[in-house]
């Protein structure tokens, strides 16, 4: 395909007139609705299109939408941050790690305060660059700060993977992944978080398949629809959503079906559970969540930075600053401008907590799109 047929089929998905069509059938069903629908968007991504094409002015007040913990910077509590910042401090280390991260307080700063005191810290659009940056450092220590959810764990796993191919020396990887069922489980059994669909992340999707939610309509009375993420996409999955409750059906549904498949990438996953196994993980604002992350196997501890600095690594939990509720806004419990540092104290040129940091933050949302510039 083209860039420009890959133009039009983009312009397609954002076309006004075909938004006002959904917005219609959506206003006209949402007067069966029995009554108000919360519909929990899980990732990151569809609160950036929610707010940037201003989704929520066109729906039915009958038709909220509650924010998720699928933004794998803001979900990072400060003792991870604190590896981070701790690893990239050390003599001869160039830690590298994706863009957002470097933005993240912790205890004691952010990566960037890190570099600002003479820290190789780099950022890098794919993992694989970690080797080029290793064969132009052969006297250093590239420790890859890996994050994301099962959409970017399959290329932490090929960096690996060439890393020991190659035999490479001087790569080390600490790993922060984590995967998307187990918080969404969390987060229904929670009665303060009100909770009738979700929209399904559609990038994780591709590589787990959409069994990974069946779940949720069968054994919790969820409906959840896999959403693409342009605006068309979304209204669709909304439209869906509510047809279902309409309807009296609670189902798994595919809206993002030009790239999901029940079975997903077979071959990403295999490589995943080649070198990672599940572990427990403490995620900010939703605590410790039983085997929702992500580590490296033990036949591998050579290559874990974690295991090799653990003895300098903290250890300590840490909590968010006492003004921040980012952990709120993670569980859909709150909304960006319900904080009361919101826009004021905690701005996206000086960030308090994690969700305005991050792309996929719902603050960096709210303050972006919200006319707060």
């Amino acid at each position: 395909m083209s860039s420009l047929e890959l133009k039009d089929l983009y312009d397609g998905f954002r076309d006004p007139e075909v938004i006002k069509g959904y917005q219609k059938v959506i206003a006209t069903d949402a007067q069966k609705l029995p009554h108000t629908i919360n519909i929990m968007e899980v990732c990151g991504g569809h609160t950036h299109t929610i707010m940037k094409y201003g989704i929520l002015q066109l729906l039915p007040k009958n038709i909220q939408f509650v924010h998720g913990p699928g933004c794998p910077v803001c979900i990072m509590p400060k003792e991870r941050i604190d590896h981070a910042y701790v690893l990239s401090m050390q003599e001869n280390v160039i830690l590298v790690t994706l863009g957002d991260m470097i933005k993240v307080p912790g205890s004691n700063g952010s990566l960037q305060d890190a570099r600002a005191k003479g820290a190789d810290v780099r950022f890098v659009y794919s993992p694989l660059d970690c080797l080029k940056i290793a064969k132009e450092n052969p006297d250093k220590t590239i420790i890859f700060f890996a994050i994301g959810f099962e959409t970017t764990t399959p290329m932490t796993a090929a960096l690996l993977e060439t890393v020991i191919r190659q035999d490479v020396k001087n790569i080390l990887l600490h790993v922060n992944h984590v995967t998307v069922p187990e918080p969404m489980r969390v987060l229904i059994s929670d009665e303060s978080c009100i909770i009738d669909a979700f929209l399904g992340p559609s990038h994780v999707s591709v590589i787990s398949g959409s069994k990974i939610y069946e779940e949720f309509p069968r054994d919790w009375g969820k409906p959840i629809v896999v959403s693409g993420f342009e605006p068309v996409d979304v209204m669709q999955s909304i439209s869906m959503i509510v047809k279902q409750f309409i309807e009296g059906r609670c189902e798994l549904e595919v809206e993002y079906n030009r790239a999901v498949t029940r079975e997903g990438n077979t071959k990403a996953q295999a490589m995943m559970d080649k070198y990672f196994q599940k572990v427990d993980f403490r995620w900010r604002g939703l605590g410790d969540i039983v085997q929702s992350g992500l580590g490296l196997r033990d036949e591998y501890d050579r290559y874990n930075a974690e295991k090799i600095y653990d003895a300098i690594l903290p250890k300590e939990e840490i909590d968010d600053h006492k003004l921040c509720i980012c952990g709120d806004i993670l569980k859909g419990k709150a909304t960006p401008p319900q904080c009361s540092i919101f826009g004021t104290a905690c701005k996206p040129t000086s960030p308090v907590g994690s969700c305005m940091v991050s792309s996929e933050g719902a603050c960096a949302a709210y303050y972006k799109y919200g006319n707060l510039i």
